[in-house]
């Protein structure tokens, strides 16, 4: 895929909005390819996202475009499959030039499979990612005929290696952020940035091996995702970067077994925070 190809493509997920309300909120829809191997949670909590995005930069006239800093809540409600249309919706509670906050939701054929509550990101700059007339114009299209579907083609996990790891209390690894990538084209044209939302991914991945090792020993299916909370995004990810990542476990209690997140940049400054709780699936 070309860069210029990969714009809008390679990593925006939304095909169409259905319903607006200027400033307010808005309804959406997108269609995960049959032929992508996976459609993770964190991509369809980053599809929410980019919806909040597009209300957010149209209220104030393509002057700033939000970044990902805050998420109180992320409620894991359902598993998405290739082949899958998601029905997006976004609440706004306040936008302007400095900060949007809001809570959205996906549903899959009626089943409601992700929640976001509590949600902020401040406004910089949209001419240091992307270009405002190309913003409307995307826009003016997602709201008429919508976008031609299908066109993700999935994104590769970033490498990762284990550094440190005591089975069932903590797990290091060093995550290498690749140099060049399709999504660094549509995340963004004018100032690539690794989505936070592949990080969470991939932590959650560090994160489940952790739970699974916790209650190892315990009859039936181990135990999933279902709630992330305290997302906090400290600084950028760029191309090429090293991010040590680590989680480890903070305890169980009720059944439920929480694990602490962080991502820290070569010089051991902390990029990323969060904390994720998983249940045992019930039988």
């Amino acid at each position: 895929m070309s860069e210029s190809s990969a714009h809008f493509a390679a990593f925006s997920f939304v095909d169409r909005i259905t319903g607006y309300s200027p400033g307010k909120g808005a309804q959406g829809v997108f269609h995960v390819p049959a032929a992508v191997a996976e459609f993770p949670a964190c991509l369809v909590a980053e599809a929410v996202g980019q919806l909040a995005a597009w209300v957010s930069m149209e209220h104030i006239g393509y002057r700033g475009r939000p970044v990902a800093a805050l998420a109180g809540e992320t409620r894991f409600l359902g598993a998405v499959s290739p082949g899958d249309t998601l029905d997006l919706t976004v609440e706004i509670d306040d936008v302007d030039d400095d900060v949007v906050s809001y809570r959205g939701w996906a549903d899959v054929a009626g089943r409601r499979v992700i929640e976001l509550n509590d949600c902020l990101g401040p406004m910089l700059p949209v001419a240091d990612f992307d270009a405002p007339d190309a913003l409307r114009e995307r826009f003016a299209l997602l709201r008429g005929a919508g976008a031609t579907p299908d066109r993700f083609h999935g994104v590769a996990a970033p490498d990762a290696a284990t550094v440190e790891h005591v089975p069932g209390q903590s797990v290091r690894a060093n995550l290498d952020v690749p140099r060049f990538a399709p999504f660094f084209a549509d995340h963004f044209p004018r100032r690539p940035v690794f989505p936070a939302t592949l990080l969470l991914n991939a932590q959650i991945a560090l994160a489940t091996q952790l739970a699974r090792e916790a209650n190892a020993g315990q009859e039936g299916p181990g135990p999933v995702p279902v709630r992330m909370t305290h997302v906090k995004m400290r600084a950028f990810i760029l191309p090429g970067q090293e991010v040590d990542s680590r989680a480890e476990f903070a305890g169980t209690q009720d059944g439920t077994t929480r694990i602490s997140l962080s991502a820290r940049d070569g010089d051991g400054k902390t990029i990323a925070t969060a904390r994720v709780e998983f249940l045992k699936p019930a039988p």
